[in-house]
């Protein structure tokens, strides 16, 4: 495995969503990944690959069945994948359960990257630089704080992630 080389899987989420100002609906076109990296000065030896671009409600198993075989034959020991928020913690805990060895970020945003106030480009950020520092696992990154796969939800009420360790 190469331990130096970053995989990126794109899914999707609120990352790459656009905005049709004359319907006011969100819609996917193509991953921004690369502009986000582009603008973030990266020099990171990363891959990106695009898994699918789907809203995290419309996450199926076998999508994350696709993101976990994927994660299985990545060549790289370090993962980051963006999702959607929505369900992220459901893909999490699939990849915990199912990848021994890799460590594996995921991360979103809560605000589209096109809108220009997006948390996309810091969660994308942190995520790189988790990915690089944490020991194997799998994590979700969000708004500068990391969790284990096995301790993260969603609070909706709040719109962040937080520990559900006791």
């Amino acid at each position: 495995m190469n331990s130096a080389q970053i995989q990126l899987f794109v899914t999707g989420g609120t990352f790459d969503k656009e905005y049709n100002e004359l319907t006011g609906e969100l819609f996917f076109k193509q991953t921004h990944i690369a502009d986000m990296l582009r603008l973030g000065r990266c020099r990171l030896d990363v891959t990106v690959d695009t898994l699918m671009m789907i809203d995290s409600l419309e996450m199926t198993d076998a999508g994350r069945q696709l993101i976990l075989e994927r994660c299985a034959a990545a060549a790289a020991s370090r993962i980051v994948i963006t999702h959607g928020t929505d369900s992220m913690e459901h893909t999490a805990s699939l990849l915990g359960g199912g990848i021994r060895g890799k460590t594996i970020v995921l991360t979103g945003a809560m605000v589209p990257y096109q809108f220009g106030s997006s948390d996309g480009m810091f969660n994308l950020g942190t995520a790189l630089a988790f990915v690089q520092t944490l020991s194997p696992g799998v994590y979700v990154a969000m708004n500068g704080s990391c969790f284990p796969w096995h301790s993260v939800r969603k609070n909706r009420e709040q719109g962040i992630f937080e520990s559900t360790a006791p």
